[in-house]
């Protein structure tokens, strides 16, 4: 009975996020609020088939994971990005990197790369009865191309900066745009994503083995149905990142179980893929800390020697090009000024929120470093995801990729609000600020550790299961 039940629920939520994916989007003029509802929907048919599978024998439950995180994964192929115009870029980027042209060295409006514009990203205007050239459409943004002037109708954000990602991830845009020819639109990073996400559930079912834990727990990345809208859908390149940190987490697997150090040329190898990480994004780093501090100095050399791998060509291309829009969006965002750090900005105001994020920042990695030991390191990756998270409150729900692995591993189901909550503020802006997202989603996980803590293991049966836990840790 529980297998027909988990089937049931895996079969809707594979249809729910196949009707999420194809229906309309936030760029189509219409309310967020019937995405919001789909996507809601999902979220329950999610649970209702994870309660399925927890009284399923492994074997089986473990084949159910797997086939659901395809199933899932593949239903999130069924439309084009509905909550983002990111993976458009990502797609520029690889098609203008695989003409033999630095994606750093010109803003996609340039004049420059006007021989490598697909129709696909630019439209051409469309000429109304008064003879003026109007951009039309949805996704559609208007531009003035440099320096001739003409109009530009592009699904492109930012169309008038150059590129603010770095080199690993410009990397991937290119080796996955290199598959396909130029005219091939959103489904090849779509699919690439899919790939990674199979592949991050696969990783996380060894590690929970490894470390004692239930594998079908990799059930909360693979069924997701975050990761499916996030990582597939809007194919955000943070998965990348995610990958390469699980990844690193994986090699030092043994060394966890057997509680010893990890050999030298192992740490080297695990730095290599945190620097990797941090040159898809800078996010993935915060829970690279507990990592490194099993065996610091080759750990970080390791990193140094992957950065450097990755950095130097691009230096040698691009020069400082390379930092591109970074020093725009930050200032974009509010960061500069301390006004988009909402958690800080409740306690003191403008430039004061920034000093004090950095020292939240500061304080969450020093505890990471002194409370991981020898222990696994989940419950710190956690802990340094979900602040960074917080502290930094950004408005967009894809930088939450990087926390749900770490939900699975340690099964601390109350950060999950933390995506729920972002994803409703992006698809519902006008329903609550992030004023009061960030502080309503740091005080039900509060509230549920708080509670967790006061009652303690409960029975004799979970005592035996919260000690043995702790042996292991």
């Amino acid at each position: 009975m529980r297998t027909l039940w988990t089937t049931a629920a895996l079969v809707a939520l594979a249809l729910v996020t196949a009707r999420a994916a194809s229906g309309p989007t936030i760029f189509d003029g219409a309310s967020g609020v019937p995405l919001l509802v789909w996507t809601g929907l999902a979220w329950v048919l999610f649970g209702a088939a994870w309660w399925g599978l927890r009284g399923l024998p492994r074997r089986p439950a473990l084949m159910l994971v797997l086939l659901g995180t395809l199933a899932v994964s593949g239903a999130a192929l069924a439309g084009p990005p509905n909550t983002s115009t990111d993976s458009a870029r990502y797609a520029w980027d690889g098609i203008v990197a695989g003409s033999g042209v630095s994606p750093w060295a010109h803003a996609p409006a340039d004049d420059a790369l006007d021989p490598v514009r697909e129709p696909w990203l630019f439209s051409a205007p469309t000429v109304d009865a008064g003879g003026v050239e109007r951009c039309v459409g949805p996704r559609t943004t208007a531009v003035r191309s440099m320096p001739s002037g003409a109009l530009l109708c592009t699904t492109l954000n930012r169309p008038a900066v150059p590129t603010i990602y770095p080199p690993v991830a410009q990397g991937w845009f290119a080796a996955v745009r290199a598959l396909v020819p130029p005219t091939a639109t959103w489904w090849p990073l779509q699919l690439a994503g899919a790939a990674v996400v199979v592949g991050v559930a696969v990783l996380l079912m060894w590690l929970l083995a490894a470390g004692g834990g239930d594998p079908r727990r990799a059930a909360w990345w693979g069924w997701c149905p975050f990761v499916a809208s996030e990582a597939v859908t809007n194919s955000h390149v943070d998965v990348l990142g995610v990958a390469l940190v699980v990844g690193a987490t994986c090699l030092l697997a043994r060394s966890v179980a057997e509680r010893t150090p990890p050999s030298r040329s192992r740490a080297v190898l695990v730095g290599a893929l945190i620097g990797l990480a941090a040159a898809v994004k800078v996010v993935p780093a915060i829970v690279a800390v507990p990592l490194v501090r099993r065996r610091p100095v080759p750990t970080l050399t390791g990193a140094v020697l992957a950065l450097a791998l990755v950095l130097v060509p691009a230096l040698a291309v691009s020069g400082r090009d390379v930092i591109g829009y970074l020093p725009g969006y930050l200032d974009e965002q509010g960061y500069d000024s301390g006004a988009g750090l909402t958690l800080a900005s409740l306690v003191v105001p403008g430039r004061w929120a920034v000093a004090l994020s950095l020292v939240a920042i500061v304080a969450v990695v020093v505890l990471q470093w002194r409370h991981v030991g020898t222990g696994q390191p989940w419950t710190a990756q956690l802990l340094g995801a979900g602040a960074m998270l917080l502290v930094v409150s950004s408005p967009y729900p894809w930088y939450a990729l990087v926390l749900v692995p770490w939900i699975a591993l340690t099964a601390r189901w109350e950060w999950f609000v933390v995506p729920l909550l972002m994803t409703a503020h992006l698809l519902v802006p006008d329903a609550a600020p992030m004023a009061a997202v960030v502080p309503a989603s740091a005080l039900v996980v509060l509230a549920v550790t708080w509670g967790r803590r006061r009652r303690g293991p409960g029975t004799p049966g979970r005592r035996a299961v919260a000690a043995a836990r702790e042996t292991v840790a």
